[in-house]
């Protein structure tokens, strides 16, 4: 017996929203962290599993409709979408959920039934904006994952730095959500619309010119003489943009990963910064991959000078969770290069740096408050001879640092080897502005990429070559388990990366199956 469409779609979020809404009611009655953390893991498990069920043949589940890139979109409601590009974030937002909740009992301490709960509901928000089909849509999955996130961030109450890292965020999200809602509400006065199957189709709408012409908003808006149209992207660049913290939307990143639970702050960075990249695709892509060449000069610019102002400015930290933010503007500019550069396989090394990123930098997040729990510190001073007494957490950041690097066999240097090499074939046949923008995107992704080896060898030489004090640490259970889902994951996809490229590959040609071209 097969469910209907509408219920499918959202049966992972049933889940999700039926154990969220409990979780505080038992927390209220003190049930232990742990059990409220295994009882978090088994309906994101459980959410993960039907995830799969829908792009694969799963015995027991065959009442799910089948998820395939040849087929057209599973639909709910005509609001939200089962697609493999979908599936893909959707698998990627449950597996940061997971080992988040993984390795929070120990580390967070008290109200662990709100936090956990708080996370659920940042989860589901993080899956309607890769599921929807409409601008609206989107912008409520964003805004309930934020409200969820700038809570998470000023979780530690009694520490002020948290409360300050809350309300930055809380501000700078405010100002996004008004910047990104105002560009939605120029996107409709402009076309008359704000679902993505609209957007697509409405740039071949007939128009007459001042001469009395017949023409095409997609033809005015190429030939420049729409100039709202410029202004309407930059809207909608800055409003995602500061979710993504690319370059000059970034400002607040550092304090807030610095200030937050070092577990919220890998939440923000693998979790909700791949939400932000989840809008950006299907906003650039499905509704405005018309008019692509109003807008990707300007995205390839921000995408060479995000890479750059990352790397340089991470090379200045000595505290840990400050470098690794300024890694992950580094990485955001390495992503947007496929936005840029807006071919299939470019799209298919961005969602495999996405992967590949969300479990390197949520790895190394938990690793920081497995050690914290013990007293280390997040400077790299407090790190010194963590190879003896933290040898698994020493080995685990070593392994994350060398992958985020770039250096093979690992994860990182897969999906970057992807990810450069789209922008060097996409030159070979385009125009000489294009050709040069995407040579410079691949060059100055290397050039970086090498740069960065710096900090994140400063790092591992300060655990392997310094010697440090203090008691050999012994990492629980349950954060050894988050920290090692996120090792594993890096080594193998290094070493066996045809899996998560093909699922990456299946996602963007599924993606590109519906766009629409206009102009020249």
């Amino acid at each position: 017996m097969a469910i209907s469409a509408d219920h499918a779609v959202l049966l992972p979020i049933y889940i999700l929203v039926g154990v969220g809404s409990f979780l505080p009611l038992l927390g209220a009655f003190r049930w232990r962290g742990g059990v409220l953390a295994t009882l978090s893991a088994l309906a994101i498990v459980a959410a993960m599993v039907l995830t799969l069920g829908m792009v694969w043949e799963i015995p027991g589940l065959g009442f799910l409709p089948d998820v395939e890139p040849g087929n057209a979109p599973v639909i709910s409601f005509a609001l939200l979408e089962m697609t493999p590009f979908v599936a893909l974030f959707d698998l990627v937002f449950l597996s940061v959920a997971l080992v988040v909740v993984l390795g929070s009992p120990r580390y967070i301490g008290r109200h662990q039934g709100e936090y956990y709960s708080l996370v659920l509901l940042a989860t589901i928000g993080m899956m309607v904006v890769a599921a929807s089909r409409d601008l609206i849509t989107l912008f409520i999955g964003i805004e309930l994952s934020s409200l969820c996130t700038f809570a998470l961030a000023g979780y530690f109450k009694n520490r002020v730095d948290s409360s300050e890292a809350a309300m930055k965020y809380f501000l700078i999200g405010s100002i996004s959500a008004a910047l990104a809602l105002f560009g939605i509400s120029l996107v409709y006065g402009l076309t008359g619309g704000t679902s993505f199957e609209h957007l697509a189709g409405v740039w071949d709408d007939p128009l007459r010119d001042a001469s009395g012409a017949t023409t095409t908003i997609g033809d005015q808006l190429l030939a420049g003489r729409f100039t709202i149209g410029v202004f309407i992207w930059g809207l909608l660049l800055a409003g995602f943009g500061y979710k993504v913290a690319f370059v000059p939307f970034h400002n607040y990143a550092a304090d807030v990963y610095e200030g937050a639970p070092s577990t919220v702050s890998g939440f923000l960075a693998a979790g909700s910064k791949q939400m932000g990249f989840a809008a950006l695709f299907k906003v650039f892509f499905l509704g405005l991959f018309a008019v692509k060449a109003n807008w990707d000069i300007m995205v390839g610019v921000l995408a060479i000078i995000t890479m750059i102002v990352g790397n340089v400015v991470a090379l200045q930290q000595t505290n840990i969770k400050r470098m690794l933010a300024y890694s992950s503007i580094a990485q955001a500019g390495y992503i947007l290069l496929a936005l840029a550069v807006g071919t299939e396989y470019a799209l298919a090394g961005g969602l495999f740096h996405i992967v590949t990123y969300s479990f390197m930098q949520v790895g190394a997040f938990i690793a920081l408050a497995a050690a914290a729990t013990w007293g280390i510190g997040d400077e790299m001073a407090d790190w010194k001879g963590a190879a003896k007494r933290a040898p698994f957490l020493a080995f685990a950041m070593a392994v994350f640092m060398l992958s985020f690097a770039g250096i093979p066999p690992l994860a990182g240097f897969a999906s970057k080897f992807v990810l450069f090499s789209s922008a060097i074939l996409a030159a070979t046949d385009a125009s000489a502005v294009y050709a040069t923008l995407y040579y410079a995107l691949a060059l100055v992704g290397i050039a970086t990429s090498a740069i960065s080896l710096v900090y994140y060898w400063r790092l591992i030489r300060v655990m392997y070559v310094e010697e440090g004090e203090g008691r050999r640490i012994v990492v629980t259970s349950a954060a050894g388990i988050a920290v090692a889902i996120s090792l594993v994951a890096t080594i193998v996809i290094g070493i066996l990366p045809s899996f998560v490229l093909g699922l990456s590959l299946d996602a963007a040609q599924h993606l590109f199956a519906g766009l629409a071209t206009v102009g020249p």
